[in-house]
């Protein structure tokens, strides 16, 4: 896999020269009945970027994505998406303003084709009338996937069922793709070969938000990154500068 680093400075001047960013929370929260699993959450995704949120496991991060999908209601705070309000948009009309959410675990109909998973991602009617030519391009990013169109999704390999899953969420035709563990549970080698794709799908001009448990992978392709302990974000910083940070090593790396 490649490692090269994105340019920081880029996101940098983009944000200093005053470009909205496509997405930004401000002291949202959330609860699971009387629970509360956000506090405060205040961050941003600019256009084109790749963003990655680390933490521990139960740090809140799936919650985080589930909020800005619409799927977990926000308990106060604000959302803004392409500089409008979303804070309390439902997830199927979150959909249809441009947030595609790739979950944990992949989640693709095991009793379904490749071709029938594929054609539920466009769930939009502007999604639909565009599915011919988001199909295509979708089997030219994942060529193999083509080879597999008529077979059952339950049957793939974890990267297959991986990449699949990816490519659903690309048919509803997004601005910005959430990606939930796209590492968990594969190989090494797959890793790899996932994150090399999702560095294609950034070539696109598709924005994403990445939570991931493998750090250097996450890290490694994106431009900056959160690091969000107990529901609250702790850190802010570019990509390159979070892989050096020596708590982050410490907690993280194990260095």
């Amino acid at each position: 896999m490649s490692t090269a680093m994105p340019n920081p400075a880029k996101s940098a001047e983009t944000t200093a020269a005053g470009s909205p960013s496509l997405l930004e929370l401000e002291n949202v929260t959330a609860f699971y009945g009387d629970l509360q699993a956000l506090f405060g959450i205040t961050l941003r995704v600019n256009p084109g970027e790749i963003v990655t949120l680390i933490g521990a496991n139960g740090a809140g991060k799936t919650t985080l994505l589930r909020v800005i999908s619409g799927l977990k209601p926000t308990a106060s705070g604000k959302m803004l998406f392409a500089g409008q309000d979303v804070s309390r948009v439902p997830a199927h009309k979150m959909v249809a303003r441009g947030i595609s959410h790739v979950p944990e675990g992949r989640q693709v109909f095991p009793f379904l084709t490749v071709r029938e998973n594929l054609s539920l991602g466009a769930y939009t009617p502007r999604a639909r009338a565009g599915m011919k030519q988001a199909l295509a391009e979708q089997l030219a990013l994942f060529p193999r996937l083509s080879e597999r169109m008529d077979q059952f999704a339950g049957t793939l390999s974890g990267g297959e069922q991986q990449m699949l899953a990816i490519a659903r969420g690309l048919m509803a035709r997004p601005k910005l793709l959430l990606l939930d563990e796209p590492s968990l549970g594969l190989a090494p080698k797959v890793v790899d070969e996932v994150f090399e794709k999702i560095q294609e799908v950034r070539q696109t001009g598709i924005t994403m938000l990445i939570v991931e448990q493998n750090v250097v992978s996450g890290l490694s392709i994106s431009d900056r990154g959160y690091v969000i302990q107990n529901g609250s974000v702790t850190l802010e910083d570019t990509a390159r500068s979070l892989l050096g940070n020596e708590m982050v090593r410490a907690a993280y790396l194990g260095l």
